[in-house]
Formats: C-alpha cells, structure tokens, sequence
C-alpha cells in the first residue's frame, strides 16, 4: 500500500512540475504577445530604429542583423561544435588528451557571457581589426556556444546504440561511413535540439554583443557591417528610452522568430531522417 502511494505521488509530482512549466511558458509569452502585437504595424517592421527618448522609428535593421547573425554563428559552429562531439563519442579513448578536452568544455560553459564578450572585444575587435561587426559578434557566440552544442550532440551520438554500428561494420562498412550513414542520422533530432538551444541563445544574448557588434541601428551590408540584435534592440528601448510599448513589441516579434526558426528547423530535421530511411 505504502509502494502504491509513494508512486501516485511521484507521478502527480511529476505531471504538476510539468504542467507549471508549460503555464509560466504561455503565461510570459502571452503576456509579452498581448502587449507586444498592437504596437506592431507596417511601418514598425520595415523602418528603422530613429533613436532618442521617445524610441522612433521600427525594427527593420534589427530583424535583419538577427537574421544574418543566426546564420553566420550556425554556419561557423557546426563543424567544430558536431566535429569535437563525435570525435569525444566515437574516436577519443581515455587519455590526457580527451580530459583537457572535456575539462576545456566543461570549463567554458561555466564562464559568464560578459567575459566572452570582453574576450572577442579584446581578440576580434581589437587584435584582428574585424571592428565592431556581424564577424566579431559571431565568432564571440561560437566561443560562447561551443560548449553547449558539443555536449548535446556528444549526448545524442552516445544514445544511438552499439548495435546499430555493428551492424554497419558487419556490412563492410568503415568507422566513418557508419558514423556518416547510420550513427549521425539516428542521432540527429538529439544534434537539432542542440542547435535549437543554440538559436534561443544567440536570438537572445545581449552583453557579449554590447561590446563586439557595436549596436549601431544601421542596415548590415557585410561581414564587417555593425549592427543591432532585436535582444540589443529591446535592452536599449527598455533602459534608454520611454518606449515601454515599442520594447513589448520588438519582444513579440524576437519570440515570433525564435517560434518561426525553431519550427523550420525541424521541419529540416524531419525531412532528412524520412530521407535518410528512404521515405518521402
């Protein structure tokens, strides 16, 4: 009797931490989406941020540095973050080597991301002359995220069981293109999730871009272009001007985003694994 009352109290436990997590989710985005969407017109999205107290202008240039940010960041933290988790999960053997490596990540997730910013102003602004810029804001995140995306993919590769790459080496297979053909693929919505957490920090870091991308409100043309994230964006609406209402739209419009991207990128992953098992 005793057995079966401490396992329905585990479950209401269990299912009531859920259910308070997903209820203080809707309740911080439909507050921020119920005071943010009114605000947001034609010209709020496809203008430019004005500046002074009273917060004029849009988000257009914002959106836009996002965007591209997103996508550089990505672009340069896949093959080293995907890189170094199958190299710990697949190849590393337990030696010096391998405990610098995971204690170097260990150690880098734990740093603030003020000092990461402090670090890219010092190495890529300064050092490099990239200048505050796209560049120097990204390669900032890739310091910052690398961590992160190695430990979820290491995690997600050692998931895949043994047996899967048995059967590709008993098939004549060799190490990589088991690692390539089987063990990636099966281990790719656990590397997705990685990425999605990626995203939701890049969309949403402010102090290490504060001090590497410049946050100047003009349109990004290149690399080396300044620029404004929408999370910058909102920092300075929300400290520097009396535009409370502009500030809980750009809110709206980041969670949009981060809802859009997420959703995509799924979808991505979905597609290649029925590809990969030759669906559809």
């Amino acid at each position: 009797m005793h057995a079966k009352a401490t396992h329905k109290l585990a479950i209401v436990l269990i299912w009531g931490s859920g259910f308070i997590t997903v209820l203080i989710l809707f309740l911080i985005i439909g507050y921020v989406l119920a005071r943010g969407l009114p605000e947001i017109g034609w010209d709020f999205l496809f203008t430019a941020p004005k500046g002074g107290l009273s917060g004029e202008g849009g988000i257009s240039t914002t959106i836009v540095a996002t965007v591209y940010l997103i996508a550089l960041t990505l672009a340069i933290l896949v093959v080293p973050g995907v890189g170094a988790a199958i190299y710990l999960s697949e190849y590393a053997k337990d030696n010096w080597l391998t405990r610098i490596i995971r204690y170097g990540v260990e150690t880098l997730a734990g740093v603030p991301s003020i000092v990461f910013g402090l670090f890219g102003f010092v190495l890529f602004v300064t050092a490099l002359h990239f200048r505050f810029s796209l560049l120097s804001g990204a390669l900032t995140l890739v310091c910052l995220l690398l961590p992160t995306l190695i430990r979820t993919s290491e995690e997600a590769l050692k998931a895949v069981p043994r047996g899967h790459r048995e059967a590709a080496l008993a098939l004549g297979s060799t190490k990589w293109q088991a690692i390539w053909h089987v063990v990636l693929p099966a281990a790719l919505p656990g590397i997705i999730t990685g990425f999605i957490l990626c995203i939701g920090r890049i969309v949403g870091e402010t102090a290490c871009l504060y001090v590497t991308m410049g946050g100047s409100s003009a349109m990004p043309t290149s690399l080396f272009s300044g620029g404004r994230t929408l999370s910058l964006h909102l920092f300075y609406l929300s400290m520097e001007t009396n535009a409370f209402e502009k500030a809980m739209a750009t809110g709206a419009v980041l969670i949009i985003i981060v809802l859009i991207v997420n959703t995509i990128t799924n979808w991505i992953s979905y597609r290649f694994q029925a590809r990969m098992r030759g669906g559809a």
